[in-house]
């Protein structure tokens, strides 16, 4: 069906560097859209956008922190330069941090409150930062599609990672509130949802799930219990609600959140 297609379409992905953001590099690729992969490390923006290329797709490394906007715009100019227009923009840069991490032995009077706030920072900022700076090429191309990462940590109560569920919450208020705020500006052209992971495994969260030795920790074993499905996803389960967001098969759908979590949230455990 054509309108699930994105061919024709230039999309960026912030942190496209990480686990999940090379699944939805590939899965725009193989929806036949352009892409602009933006992280920081350059060695493997430049790796992936590469290995694209040579196999036929169209990829632009983007080398950018998403809380400076400075090098956002460097990397918008840059994007806009070589594909002559934007139609999207995924949201993917966020995460994790040691330092926002309390521990059930830790003091809750005395938790790190600068860590929390840069966790928060990077995940609530690190989406509006670049929503501001390639959403002006969305509107100069008259029609785009703006998906979010938001998570299961936004809706319940997710031990340890308070900055984390704090972000996350704060992108979903964001993500209803920004897309009311576009449609009155834009009418249907420009929308903005959320996509909703489960538990995936990542670089930031294997430690914290699974055991060097194989098998999982206990925390890793709670969410598999909370999860029907009973395992955890794969990154390559988010493509297709990810290439579906963003092409014009859901050209109704705004401020939406679309979970893709085994039934994580909405199991009661019993």
């Amino acid at each position: 069906m054509e309108a699930f297609s994105l061919k024709g379409k230039t999309i960026i992905v912030t942190g496209g560097t990480g686990i999940l953001g090379n699944a939805f590099v590939e899965g725009i690729v193989e929806a036949g859209g352009a892409v602009g992969i933006l992280g920081r490390n350059a060695a493997i923006a430049e790796q992936r956008a590469d290995a694209i290329n040579k196999r036929g797709g169209q990829a632009l490394p983007l080398i950018a922190d998403v809380l400076d906007e400075a090098q956002l715009r460097s990397a918008k100019e840059k994007a806009v330069a070589h594909f002559g227009k934007i139609d999207g923009l995924v949201n993917a840069a966020g995460g994790n941090m040691p330092e926002g991490v309390l521990q059930p032995e830790d003091d809750i009077f005395s938790m790190n409150m600068d860590g929390m706030k840069k966790v928060m920072d990077v995940n609530l900022w690190g989406t509006l930062l670049p929503t501001q700076v390639f959403g002006e090429a969305l509107a100069q191309t008259g029609k785009g599609s703006i998906v979010n990462i938001s998570s299961m940590n936004s809706k319940r109560a997710i031990t340890k990672v308070l900055g984390y569920n704090m972000g996350k919450a704060a992108v979903d208020c964001y993500t209803q509130w920004f897309a009311v705020e576009l449609a009155n500006r834009y009418g249907d052209k420009i929308r903005m949802n959320a996509l909703a992971p489960g538990f995936f495994l990542t670089e930031q969260n294997r430690s914290l799930l699974t055991r060097p030795e194989g098998g999982y920790t206990e925390r890793g074993e709670k969410v598999i219990r909370q999860t029907p499905f009973k395992r955890f996803g794969h990154a390559d389960e988010l493509k297709g609600a990810l290439v579906w967001l963003l092409s014009d098969a859901s050209q109704f759908v705004t401020g939406a959140m679309i979970t893709v979590d085994g039934g994580f949230s909405i199991f009661g455990g019993v």
